[in-house]
């Protein structure tokens, strides 16, 4: 697609926009099907896709990814357990185009998270989108914006937020059980492999790579910067600390009732890895909130760390601990608390237990559906849902307010209000990137 067929392509759906929120989707009935469409099907939208077309009450119309190669296949997924394949497209804005369509599952590379998301709730449809929020915190900023200007449920796919077990995490810290919280600490490490060296080439054939950059800079295509392995170039992601981190981080936010902090410093490196990645592989980020130090750790090179397993993710079990390399610490005045990510429970220890003995055993379950059945449930009661994106968009922030201190090599001031950071130009030029025309985010949304 060429760039005047983008702009005539935006023209005709902005000007839909007005139209469309003619139509609310508020008169939705207690039995009527909610028809969705979603974009980005080569990673987590392969599990997205046929979880929500499995559902009685909802009807999966369209899948739109820029690799048509991955077609068939998904249309299969869906049609294995619903009865009916979806409309494959590699345009997205057919599905914002389509006055049947009620929402928007947007499970694109990070890039890609912002704009679709903005421009579906100009045209009256929620939006489910996978974390991290945004490529940057200002575009992050506008997905908050638009969500509030034209009453948009949308939900961040940080689904420990729906867990029981978290829910009650939170309420145990709360009530005072742990004493004062002032210090907080976020593991992320596992093995990770080498992404190796690749050089520039045509793309493949099927894959329409202008829509793929969208907003990032023209680059090659190359296979590194590609499927997956994207996460690791800053063009397009921001490192294992919003790929799988932000899991974490919104956790131990979530659970210890933080917002934003005061201040950031960040240090590490590609300290294993020799290949095409940017993004560093041993990172260490230190949070300063009022009172509370909050760290965030991460190695991608230690084949003794493990996320929770997912044998035991459903079942009355809980990890071992210090190997559970995707685990929450909280440390309080009067108890500790482990804390696992997707259904790894929770256990605290008070100054009297024995080693091996804790004062409250909490099991979990991974909550993926229950994320998706909160979601559709307040597409119909217009309720806030569980991961709510100025929820989303806070706990994402941090992770980015960690990499820019880590780019930078230094120290950084935050200032809460603007999300900025205090006397820094240099810093504030990582918090926005003007976008590649046609696809760069408009400044009022």
């Amino acid at each position: 697609m060429n760039r005047r067929e983008f702009l005539s392509k935006t023209t005709k759906t902005a000007m839909a926009v007005g139209v469309a929120n003619t139509f609310s989707i508020n008169v939705l009935g207690a039995n009527e099907k909610i028809v969705v469409g979603i974009m980005g099907v080569r990673g987590r939208g392969s599990y997205l896709a046929p979880t929500f077309a499995e559902r009685d009450d909802v009807i999966l119309k369209y899948i739109a990814d820029p690799d048509s190669r991955l077609f068939p296949s998904r249309a299969k997924s869906v049609e294995d357990v619903c009865g009916k394949a979806p409309e494959c497209v590699q345009d997205y804005r057919r599905i914002l185009d389509d006055p049947e369509v009620n929402a928007l599952i947007n499970s694109t590379p990070n890039h890609w998270h912002a704009l679709p998301t903005v421009q579906a709730c100009q045209a009256g449809k929620d939006v489910y989108v996978e974390k991290p929020t945004c490529h940057n915190i200002w575009e992050g900023r506008k997905m908050v914006e638009a969500a509030r200007k034209y009453n948009r449920v949308v939900q961040v796919g940080t689904q420990t937020r729906s867990g029981e077990y978290a829910k009650a995490a939170r309420d145990y810290v709360a009530s005072g059980a742990l004493g004062d919280i002032h210090f907080v600490r976020v593991l992320n490490s596992k093995v990770r492999g080498t992404i190796g060296k690749e050089v520039d080439k045509d793309p493949p054939e099927g894959v329409d790579y202008e829509m793929w950059l969208g907003p990032a800079p023209k680059r090659p295509f190359n296979e590194n910067r590609f499927h997956y392995a994207w996460n690791w170039f800053w063009d397009y992601g921001a490192g294992d600390i919003t790929n799988d981190g932000c899991h974490q981080v919104d956790m131990a936010r979530y659970i210890a009732g933080l917002t934003c902090p005061k201040s950031v410093y960040s240090t590490g490196g590609m300290q294993f890895f020799d290949d095409d990645q940017e993004t560093p592989d041993t990172h260490v980020v230190n949070w300063d909130f009022d009172k509370v130090t909050m760290v965030f750790e991460q190695v991608l090179w230690a084949p003794y760390m493990k996320k929770t397993p997912m044998e035991i993710r459903d079942k009355d079990i809980l990890p071992t601990w210090p190997f559970s390399g995707t685990r929450v610490e909280i440390y309080g005045t009067k108890e500790f608390m482990y804390f696992g990510r997707h259904g790894g429970g929770w256990q605290t220890f008070a100054p009297d237990n024995d080693y091996g003995h804790s004062s409250q055993i909490v099991h979990g379950n991974f909550p993926q559906k229950e994320h998706i059945a909160n979601f559709l449930d307040c597409i119909r009661s217009r309720n806030t849902p569980n991961a709510d994106i100025a929820e989303g968009q806070l706990s994402t922030s941090l992770c980015h307010y960690g990499n820019a201190s880590y780019r930078l090599g230094r120290k950084l001031f935050i200032d809460a209000a603007t999300e900025t950071f205090v006397n820094d130009d240099e810093a504030n030029a990582l918090i926005k990137r003007e976008g590649r025309e046609p696809f760069r985010m408009p400044d009022t949304v």
